[in-house]
């Protein structure tokens, strides 16, 4: 799996490099450099707004018994999206750190971890409903497109894929279960226990139907923010696109990204769809670029103090988890300390 990973990661970032190499280095840069100071912390402030209400997806179908304040989720998304864009992993790593970052505060692994694979499911499904709409945005505009064929088809299977990946978490099969219990079995003495506690937390989540439905309307609301966040930086390179069109190419885009989750921060996948998506809506390649160099140098910008500021956690914590373990008492339990 890993050399799958760097391979995909090493392709698409040869992808890319070619790509701004075909359309010119010198306009790709020319495009990047007329975005001002100014514009560019508009759109990293539409960011961090953006991933306040993502954080707010991940707080609401969280079972309210723990007590945990808001800023825990937001921090452990920020976490999520800085690994998924920053580091060379693929998306699965950003949900890893996000999960293990807001256990830190306080959070159990088994809520972390069920909250995290429901939050992913939600997004999931308001990701179609973006995907429906940037279909419809675009049939609008262009009636005869030939890419509202192959989309209605990506957007039926992600349907299907999604309701299955609900119904082996939600129980209904036990394939899910013994999967894991043989692969949990190699690490940990209590396996079964430990997937038995996720299993019920899933359970849990789950039940609270209004919770679940609130986590998917806020996903679309922050999918919709992203398309305005999008129209931001087409605005800062000087194109003047409709807010529709930029939804449009964002809602699109997220379906690309989602068929290439694999390849590492989307590298190469995130360049070609800018620049194919962009032809569609009448943007210069060389701008289309530059609007994707400008949205990774926003993640990195944002992504980076993260990741510090994660690892410094990380840190902290092992230095004081002897203490800890000198204070307490010898009776305790294991499991208290998971």
């Amino acid at each position: 799996m890993r050399r799958l990973t760097v391979g995909l990661a090493l392709a698409g970032l040869l992808l890319a490099i070619l790509l701004v190499a075909y359309f010119g280095f010198g306009n790709v840069a020319k495009a990047v450099g007329s975005v001002g100071i100014g514009a560019f912390g508009r759109i990293v402030a539409c960011q961090l707004a953006l991933l306040v209400v993502l954080g707010l997806c991940w707080y609401v179908i969280v079972p309210p018994r723990g007590g945990h304040p808001l800023w825990v989720f937001i921090w452990g998304r920020m976490v999520r999206e800085a690994g998924a864009n920053c580091l060379p992993f693929s998306t699965v790593g950003g949900f890893v750190f996000g999960a293990r970052a807001v256990t830190l505060y306080g959070v159990s692994w088994h809520t972390a971890t069920a909250s995290t694979v429901v939050d992913i499911t939600a997004e999931f499904l308001a990701e179609i409903a973006f995907t429906g709409i940037g279909l419809f945005l675009l049939i609008a505009r262009f009636p005869n497109s030939s890419l509202a064929v192959p989309i209605e088809v990506g957007l039926a299977l992600a349907v299907a894929a999604c309701c299955v990946f609900i119904w082996l978490q939600k129980g209904a099969t036990t394939i899910f279960a013994k999967l894991g219990s043989r692969i949990a079995a190699n690490r940990f003495d209590d396996a079964k226990e430990r997937l038995d506690v996720l299993q019920a937390e899933l359970g849990a989540i789950y039940g609270q139907t209004l919770r679940l439905g609130l986590c998917v309307t806020l996903h679309l609301v922050g999918f919709l923010g992203a398309g305005v966040n999008s129209w931001v930086i087409f605005h800062a390179l000087g194109v003047n696109l409709g807010l529709g069109d930029a939804v449009a190419i964002e809602a699109l885009l997220a379906a690309v990204s989602a068929i290439g989750f694999l390849v590492p921060a989307s590298a190469g996948v995130q360049e070609a769809g800018y620049v194919g998506l962009g032809a569609i809506f009448g943007v210069l390649p060389e701008v289309a670029l530059g609007a994707s160099l400008v949205r990774r140098a926003r993640d990195i910008l944002i992504g980076v103090p993260c990741l510090l500021l994660w690892q410094l956690a990380e840190v902290r914590r092992l230095r004081l988890q002897p203490v800890l373990q000198q204070s307490t008492p010898k009776s305790a339990s294991r499991a208290d300390f998971r």
